[in-house]
This record gives C-alpha cells, structure tokens and sequence, in this order.
C-alpha cells in the first residue's frame, strides 16, 4: 500500500461480520483484520479504503445514526443495481444513490455523470 495524503472514514460497528459483508457488496475487501481489538481495514482495487471499529450494542442507534461516507466510484450504476437501486443525476453533477450499512451509517455513492 502506497501512502499519501488522504482521509480514511472509520465506521463504528456493532457487529464487524455484519459490516464487513455489507462493504465487501461495495467492492471493498478485508485487508487487515485485528481482532482483538475490534478492528478491521478494508480497501477495495482502486485505493479507496474504510476502517471499520467495532462498539458496544446500543452505542450506534442506526435510526438515528449521523455517521456518513461518501464514496466516489466510476461503477456507481452497477453498485446501485446491486442494492436494487438506481443511480440518479444530480444537480451538482454527479451520478449517485444512497444505502444505509447495518448500523445505519449513511452511505452515497456517486460518480460525474
């Protein structure tokens, strides 16, 4: 892995088998995985990378979850399809749909369209 300056989401998780599965239908494969201490990295083929941590049930209530990512990818519209979305224009001129992650983290996905 390269490094350069760039900023990594850490996404807190009541259960890390849950999230891992979820990001992994995003593209993204684990990397390294700590287990002890509840924490595990995740990049996919391109460079993007999350971090995900693992907390106590009950500390994230996905209804009122305010953690976000937002994710740039050039398959926007196939990763859309596989949530059974669909990718829209938007005024800001970038494809893009949004998915929520088992503890309710917003995930946006877009691309320029």
């Amino acid at each position: 892995m390269e490094f350069g300056q760039r900023a990594v989401p850490i996404i807190p998780c009541s259960d890390l088998d849950e999230s891992q599965a979820f990001y992994e239908r995003l593209g993204f494969a684990l990397t390294s995985n700590y287990e002890a201490q509840g924490y595990r990295i995740l990049d996919d083929p391109r460079g993007a990378s999350l971090h995900l941590t693992r907390v106590d049930a009950g500390w994230v209530d996905p209804e009122r979850n305010a953690h976000g990512i937002y994710f740039y990818s050039e398959d926007v519209e196939a990763l859309a399809a596989a949530f059974g979305a669909q990718a829209q224009l938007k005024p800001w001129g970038l494809k893009e749909f949004a998915v929520s992650d088992p503890d309710g983290t917003l995930v946006r996905v877009g691309w320029p369209g």
